[in-house]
């Protein structure tokens, strides 16, 4: 089916908070659902359809926390959604919300995301081992020790091997995210830096220093997808999608390229849906885990060749303003926001920004009429789930 006019994000809010000492999880999806209903002139009542992923409490008990945060909200629901795949699920659930109003499922679908790793002093190495512990690779893959950053400097390393990438054209990536940032007032780390910060900061996983990792934050944030009446009759900047793609990357018993992500097949996906292509972008928010994150998915997605994405970062290209592709002017997860380790749902949230035109001055795209958003879930290198959404702001 097309997607093009068939639903509008009429509502978007990110959580301001970066350390939820004074707040539960709970209270986390509470707070950002009102937020994105505030933002959209809705109410409570006008929510039909609920969508989240793992990230609400009481996920692990047998499946029951998606109820119990219904019951929590206190909605009333024709239509609900509990898809997982991780920091990709959020942008997947804004493609099943169209999907679900187009069919007449719902109406007004709800879309939450929250988490509190620093509060809860999150440990990434214990937090991967009690998530992998009962996979079905464990017992081949857990007694080499793979870890998030270990596994993502395979690929940094990989990239530097087959395309002479050098880490200076990785530390532009973080560059970028810092230059915008610094606008960002509820952005963790608002300092600008150079290429050579970068370098000087500690090896973490050769060959990524410790400022091409993302920040780990609390937060969350919504969003509110409504049927094209109600979108019309709230007086909001009409936001639709028009392309959207979901891919599951693995291993494939060894035979696989480590430097392909989903992303290949689910940009090729969106960009068919939505009839444009790369170079039509004005915007792009993209998942920014580490600095080779961000490199592997311009590849992938066809804003520049396989081994060019280091000349193309380099220089200030994903600054905004300044290069070619303004990326994640909110400064991302490398810079603002990484809340519960699941970086889509600011994604789509930046991009709704931008669109809307109401991103810092400083840092907004003059008459930002289409944007890309693209998540990940799991681990690039590895097994992970890719989703890429492309939105567009009708006159």
């Amino acid at each position: 089916m097309q997607l093009k006019g068939q639903a509008y994000i009429v509502g978007a809010y990110e959580h301001p908070t970066r350390h939820a000492l004074d707040r539960s999880l709970g209270q986390l999806h509470v707070d950002v659902a009102a937020g994105a209903l505030a933002d959209a002139g809705l109410t409570w009542a006008d929510v039909d359809g609920y969508f989240c992923a793992g990230d609400v409490p009481g996920w692990e008990a047998q499946g029951a926390g998606p109820l119990s945060m219904v019951e929590y909200l206190g909605l009333n629901l024709r239509h609900l959604d509990t898809t997982e795949s991780w920091g990709s699920a959020y942008l997947n659930h804004v493609t099943h919300a169209v999907q679900a109003i187009a069919a007449g499922k719902c109406r007004v679908a709800l879309i939450t995301q929250a988490g509190r790793p620093r509060a809860d002093k999150f440990s990434p190495e214990a937090s991967h081992r009690l998530q992998t512990q009962s996979a079905a690779e464990s017992p081949f893959e857990a007694p080499y020790g793979p870890v998030v950053t270990n596994v993502y400097g395979m690929c940094a390393q990989r990239h530097m091997y087959e395309h002479g990438t050098t880490a200076e054209q990785l530390a532009w990536i973080k560059v970028a995210a810092s230059h915008h940032a610094q606008h960002n007032p509820h952005a963790m780390l608002r300092q600008l830096v150079t290429v050579q910060d970068v370098l000087d900061s500690p090896i973490v996983a050769t060959p990524l220093h410790r400022l091409d990792c993302c920040v780990i934050s609390d937060g969350g944030g919504a969003l509110v997808v409504a049927h094209p009446e109600v979108a019309r009759s709230l007086k909001r900047p009409l936001v639709t999608p028009i392309g959207a793609g979901f891919a599951v990357k693995h291993l494939n018993g060894g035979h696989f390229d480590i430097l392909a992500s989903g992303g290949v097949q689910t940009g090729r996906e969106a960009f068919a849906q939505a009839g444009v292509r790369p170079v039509d972008i004005q915007y792009a928010s993209l998942y920014d885990s580490f600095t080779i994150t961000v490199l592997m998915q311009l590849e992938n997605l066809g804003f520049c060749a396989p081994g060019e994405g280091g000349r193309f970062v380099a220089d200030g290209g994903l600054i905004s303003g300044v290069g070619r592709l303004p990326v994640n002017t909110d400064g991302g997860g490398l810079c603002s926001n990484h809340p519960g380790n699941r970086g889509g749902m600011t994604k789509v949230i930046e991009a709704v920004r931008q669109l809307r035109g109401e991103a810092h001055p400083q840092v907004q795209v003059p008459d930002c009429r289409l944007a890309l958003a693209h998540g990940t879930g799991g681990q690039l290198g590895a097994r992970h789930g890719s989703a890429t959404l492309i939105l567009e702001r009708e006159a």
